[in-house]
């Protein structure tokens, strides 16, 4: 397996920790999603609203969208989860078809990263696809703590890259067409 191969799986896993998270999150009772929490952010929106708002500036950053750091600084959060849900699944499948579209010279290629004050910063592409993937685990796993307080457990979000999981999750990952 290539890195380029790697990172396109992690891609795919974006979607499905995101598919699984987001599940569980629209199952939560009236109030339990904007309920203020113990966390980096304050409350599970929050905490997903800024991990769609990341994963867009960083898109744009990859695909040299020409927005900078206005794509952060512009976004507007969803106030509810069924359309900050279908925003995620949106930019999830962009970034598969990113990843699936670059070959592993792109990897080394250098994108500008708008850093406001401390200027336009280039970055390898497979660095910024890495910085993303780590980003959102991070806070995916606050989200995760924090639905341990609602109504509803918290979903498995560590079982996709080895074939058992796959194996495990069928319906799942060809629900979401991930085969």
């Amino acid at each position: 397996m290539t890195l380029l191969d790697h990172l396109r799986r992690m891609a795919r896993n974006n979607l499905w920790s995101n598919d699984r998270l987001y599940r569980a999150v629209l199952a939560l009772q009236p109030g339990e999603f904007e309920a203020g929490r113990v966390s980096f952010f304050p409350s599970i929106r929050e905490t997903l609203n800024h991990i769609l708002a990341v994963d867009l500036l960083y898109l744009d950053f990859l695909t040299e969208g020409g927005l900078g750091a206005s794509a952060y600084d512009d976004f507007i959060p969803f106030d509810d989860a069924a359309s900050l849900a279908a925003a995620q699944a949106d930019f999830d499948r962009r970034l598969i078809a990113f990843c699936d579209g670059l070959s592993e010279a792109d990897l080394d290629r250098r994108v500008i990263t708008d850093r406001r004050q401390d200027g336009m910063i280039p970055e390898r592409i497979g660095d910024i696809l890495a910085h993303v993937f780590l980003h959102d685990i991070h806070h995916r796993g606050q989200v995760h703590a924090m639905l341990s307080g609602t109504s509803v457990p918290p979903p498995q979000l560590d079982e996709f890259l080895l074939d058992y999981d796959v194996k495990l999750r069928k319906d799942e990952v060809e629900r979401l067409g991930l085969e």
